[in-house]
């Protein structure tokens, strides 16, 4: 493997699960890989993907279809930080079709995406796909789930030259569909190996005599300091949920699949920068996100089943971290997967106060369709906004938009500073993401 792309990741060596898909996708044969959530199954199949690419065919080469935005943006970003030479593009619903179209002018070497914003693009020969020989399936079990096959087997038959196919799933899958026509497959199941068993300590709350509300401002005041996931089944729930953590000033944000694109990453980026460390979520979070220090799960409505239970519980202790997860527990749940060594959580009598977060997310209105990079904006806070390196948190620039964490005592001068300002001879909006 290329040691200067993993040394781009911070990565000194692969593990044995990155290594055993690595190898398989080299030899060029059909591979099925179950592996936990956090285990790095993403640059288990990019790295020979990468390998594998030639410079001089000016197609796209590779997809890999995604059941999610999310899950689709992560690889992109993955992939552009291995800084190699190809180019990759990402398309996905909600994400705009004009945008996508001028991408392919010049035909990326890999196009990762959504099974229906692919199969669109395949109908309308918005690209061309003669070249593209890897099919990689990420998460396929998910896209079954979310009722994809149709688009998948859609994009299977277009693919005239494919010839490797290379399947996904944190779950042991069962048969395969027909439609995806594996060729002498080799099957890694590393779902029940040892080295990779979470470090997870399972605490149950009683919810029976006290309200879950109340239970949960006191976990809160406990927890809220680190990263933590608050799970329910339903949307109705998380408003719910949001309003009364609004009035009991705890600093947090929503996530759920009716949100709009933007409204989801800037939540998304607000919790992964520390703007917040509470997301009030569905089950839409419990697979995807690449957000690696979640400390706390809290089930504040069990889920219906195991797997999903056992999903959730994947956002937490990823790359051997350790992590906690909490289940409130009622006469009213009845479900019969919770581990045997499960502890009772004991909770403070008194609420303690709600820790705040030393960071604030600003909006700016320009991206990368204005060819404005990461380096430039900090160049423009830094120089224009007088701010030190340590004033900076997380960038994340889009098409159209960017969000910059920056230090909350930072925020209001460097507004003033900013004000009138332009970037690329353009004038910039920056506020406070709300």
């Amino acid at each position: 493997m290329n040691q200067f792309s993993l040394t781009k990741l911070n990565i000194s060596s692969l593990n044995n699960i990155q290594l055993s898909a690595a190898e398989v996708i080299s030899k060029k044969r059909d591979l099925i890989l179950n592996a936990p959530t956090g285990s790095g199954k993403t640059l288990g199949f990019l790295l020979p993907l990468l390998a594998n690419l030639d410079i001089e065919i000016a197609q796209t080469q590779a997809l890999i279809v995604v059941p999610s935005r999310e899950l689709a943006l992560q690889i992109e970003e993955v992939f552009k930080k291995l800084g190699s030479d190809f180019k990759i593009s990402c398309c996905y619903g909600g994400h705009s079709v004009r945008i996508e179209e001028n991408n392919f002018a010049v035909p990326p070497a890999v196009l990762v995406g959504t099974p229906g914003k692919i199969a669109f693009h395949l109908e309308r020969k918005n690209f061309d796909a003669t070249a593209v020989k890897l099919l990689v399936l990420d998460e396929f079990d998910k896209s079954l789930e979310f009722g994809f096959e149709e688009d998948m087997a859609y994009i299977v038959g277009r693919l005239s030259s494919l010839n490797q196919r290379v399947l996904t799933s944190a779950t042991k899958m069962g048969k395969m569909p027909a439609f995806i026509k594996l060729t002498n497959a080799k099957n890694l199941d590393f779902s029940k190996v040892e080295d990779y068993v979470p470090q997870i300590n399972f605490y149950e709350l009683d919810a029976n005599t006290i309200a879950k509300e109340d239970l949960l401002l006191k976990l809160l005041g406990c927890k809220a300091d680190k990263p933590t996931l608050i799970f329910c089944n339903e949307r109705e729930t998380i408003f719910y949920l949001s309003d009364f953590l609004f009035d009991g000033n705890v600093e947090h944000e929503i996530f759920h699949g009716k949100m709009e694109q933007i409204e989801r990453e800037k939540s998304l980026f607000k919790f992964k920068n520390g703007t917040v460390n509470v997301l009030v979520t569905t089950d839409l979070a419990s697979r995807g996100l690449d957000i690696p220090e979640i400390e706390n799960i809290i089930h504040y409505q069990m889920p219906h089943s195991k797997n999903i239970f056992e999903h959730r519980n994947g956002r937490t202790a990823r790359m051997h971290a350790g992590g906690n997860v909490f289940v409130f527990v009622s006469q009213s749940d009845e479900v019969d997967f919770l581990p045997s060594d499960i502890k009772r959580f004991s909770l403070p009598k008194d609420l303690k106060p709600f820790a705040q977060t030393e960071w604030q997310t600003l909006y700016l209105s320009f991206g990368k369709k204005d060819k404005v990079n990461k380096v430039d904006i900090v160049g423009l806070f830094l120089q224009k906004g007088k701010l030190e390196k340590a004033d900076l948190g997380l960038i994340d620039v889009k098409d159209k938009t960017s969000y910059l964490a920056i230090k909350k005592t930072k925020v209001e001068k460097t507004l003033e500073l900013l004000n009138g300002e332009k970037i690329k001879g353009k004038k910039v909006k920056i506020e406070i993401a709300s």
